[in-house]
């Protein structure tokens, strides 16, 4: 006989396992199947991997009561934004207190953030060490797992882009390869930070230089794979001072950083986010490029919206799995992800076009843009939804 359970959430990463903390928390009979062992405490070393927190997602991760847990001496807010190609003094500036607000974000490291929600999860929803050998999804949907089948009504992906159950659903994706690697790493800098997130557009992909509550900055630069590989591997401070270059020193010099680590760009889309008894999450239905700093986001709205979804069904006394509700999570979170897809997508295109001048017209735009109060505001407002 298979286990029964109303939603299994098949991956732990931070996007499903917010999705099985928000829906036990709802009052669902939630499984989260995670074919790893459960995260490791987080090493007192700074993450490699960091995430630039919308108010939105802080505001969920509150509701949950997984915002408090995280370090406060390890998370950093950032009041300020400026974002320019060719000279600074041209740079679009975002402040947060031009909307009223006192921060546009904070930077969390993946490793705090995740094991926060992991910390969270009620006894016995989580499975760990459990791989899905199989799925069928005929009047509610069975997994064949490891250690036994489970029966649910609906099964969650959040297994990242290459979701084996969108896969096995037959589900189309829209794909584009942007041959561009993403170098990360944290730096110190001559300049303090004061909460400012830097971003240049450079010909070979965006630059962004963003606080971390040590006092030092992470950066995560897009570059094409041998320009990435060349850099990754120069010595300390030659990197440096190219980098503190192509920043034009507004950080003043490069006086220390740490290993640098290289991740692949891609777009990705489904183009159905739910099937019977099955609905895709995070990175599973969507992945965009790092410039805007909205995978993470984009993902937690999600589960958000998924909720909202779910539990207003349930309340109606609605079939709160049936395709009908499904499709209105997809409705919703289609348009939007849609939006923040083709935004970063043209701006990562237009910024590297090879047609001669557009950038430079994209750099007066971005110059004209801040001097246009609504019109910023209007951006900055957007941002922090």
């Amino acid at each position: 006989m298979a286990d029964r359970c109303d939603i299994a959430v098949v991956g732990g990463g931070v996007v499903g396992a917010a999705a099985a903390l928000a829906l036990s928390r709802a009052g669902f009979d939630v499984q989260l199947i995670e074919r790893g062992m459960p995260p490791a405490l987080p090493s007192e070393e700074y993450d490699p991997r960091v995430y630039a927190i919308a108010p939105s997602s802080a505001a969920l991760l509150r509701e949950l009561d997984v915002w408090p847990q995280l370090p406060a001496q390890r998370l950093c807010a950032y009041q300020r934004m400026r974002v320019w190609e060719s000279a600074p003094e041209r740079a679009l500036a975002f402040d947060a207190a031009d909307v009223g607000e006192s921060q546009l974000g904070w930077i969390a490291e993946q490793s705090q953030l995740l094991a926060a929600l992991w910390r969270a999860l009620p006894a016995g929803v989580a499975r760990t060490n459990t791989s899905v050998d199989g799925a069928s999804f005929e009047q509610g949907a069975l997994l064949q797992l490891s250690g036994g089948d489970l029966q649910a009504r609906l099964v969650i992906a959040a297994e990242g882009a290459g979701s084996p159950l969108r896969e096995r659903a037959g589900i189309v994706t829209t794909q584009r390869e942007y041959e561009q690697l993403a170098l990360v790493a944290h730096v110190t800098t001559r300049e303090p930070h004061r909460g400012l997130a830097l971003q240049r557009f450079l010909p070979g992909g965006p630059l962004a230089f963003l606080p971390l509550a040590d006092g030092r900055r992470s950066i995560v630069w897009s570059l094409p794979v041998d320009e990435a590989r060349r850099l990754q591997a120069l010595p300390q401070d030659e990197f440096h001072q190219q980098l503190a270059s192509a920043i034009q020193f507004e950080t003043g010099d490069i006086v220390d950083s740490t290993p640098r680590a290289l991740f692949p760009l891609r777009l990705m889309h489904a183009t159905e986010y739910v099937r019977d008894a099955l609905a895709l999450v995070g990175d599973s239905a969507h992945v965009v490029h790092p410039l805007a700093g909205q995978g993470v986001n984009l993902g937690l709205a999600d589960v958000a919206e998924l909720l909202r979804v779910l539990t207003g069904a349930r309340e109606q006394r609605s079939d709160w799995a049936g395709a009908r509700v499904l499709r209105r999570y997809e409705r919703a979170r289609k348009a939007a992800n849609l939006e923040m897809l083709a935004l970063t997508d043209l701006l990562d295109r237009s910024f590297r076009s090879v047609v001669p001048g557009l950038p430079r017209v994209l750099d007066a735009g971005l110059a004209l843009l801040d001097r246009i109060a609504p019109a910023k505001q209007a951006l900055i407002r957007r941002a922090l939804a």
